[in-house]
């Protein structure tokens, strides 16, 4: 997908989350390893609720943010999303799939405040703070709760 706009970017942000959750859902029913199985099945219910919630932000956002163009952002590809969905997470431990899923949300936090760093208009930061702050707090509740899983 290329992104031209906020909007895409957006939509292209619910897609990836709703795609890694499928896919990390497809692999808790084929890893060996009981906590890592169970680490996938809870992460894939988080990026399921992750993606409505960037669905939301594309209901509620400012048309003026969401039509912002993004061709001086160089923006086009700006994560690895062949990376989401492979069968790799099948043969992952639960350090190693933690890892994987930081990584992965690292990544669009790190995009996020890249684009915060360029938006000329104040709609575009906001939505961008917004929806970094977002991706923050569920990083920290996963790590919460990862952490807790780690524990048992």
């Amino acid at each position: 997908m290329e992104i031209k706009t906020f909007a895409d970017l957006i939509d292209w942000t619910r897609q990836l989350h709703a795609h890694l959750a499928r896919c990390l859902h497809e692999s808790a029913a084929l890893n060996k390893d009981e906590r890592a199985s169970a680490l996938l099945d809870y992460i894939s219910r988080h990026e399921s609720l992750l993606a409505k919630a960037v669905a939301e932000y594309e209901r509620q956002a400012d048309s003026k943010a969401m039509n912002t163009r993004l061709y001086d952002y160089g923006v086009h590809k700006p994560i690895e999303n062949e990376r989401t969905c492979d069968t790799h997470y099948n043969d992952l431990d639960f350090a190693g799939i933690a890892r994987e899923i930081f990584d992965f949300h690292d990544q669009v936090m790190n995009l996020y405040d890249n684009l915060i760093g360029k938006a000329e208009i104040p709609e575009a930061k906001t939505l961008l703070e917004d929806l970094k702050s977002l991706e923050e707090h569920e990083a920290m509740r996963m790590a919460s709760q990862i952490g807790r899983m780690q524990d048992v």
